[in-house]
């Protein structure tokens, strides 16, 4: 199985590891924010959520705009759709093997309730 970019998916995969990262792009899912807006509801400062913003901005899966004084942020879905293909190549093979696997069942059922 091949896929496109291996450092870009490792960047992706390391990136969505943190819970607080999920939540940051769960919460950008929803609309552009601004740090003091994602940082709201954590109980971390805002220097701490601009450092998991780093990690999530180097795997390319937000980007930060400019709004006048404001730098909202937003996600960008081009890594998530990446590791979704990957992710899904891999789900259609088990697939397979799994339908291959209930027909052999089927079949050694047949024969044996002869």
């Amino acid at each position: 199985m091949s896929y496109g970019n291996p450092a870009g998916l490792d960047a992706t995969f390391a990136a969505l590891a943190d819970p607080t990262r999920r939540a940051i792009l769960a919460r950008l899912a929803t609309g552009e924010a601004s740090v003091g807006e994602l940082a709201a509801p954590f109980a971390m400062s805002q220097p701490a959520i601009s450092k998991h913003l780093k990690v999530l901005e180097k795997a390319g899966l937000v980007s930060r705009g400019r709004d006048a004084q404001r730098r909202p942020v937003r996600v960008e879905a081009q890594p998530l759709a990446e590791a979704n293909a990957w992710l899904e190549a891999y789900r259609q093979t088990l697939e397979a093997n799994f339908q291959r696997l209930d027909a052999l069942l089927d079949e050694l059922k047949t024969t044996q309730g002869r």
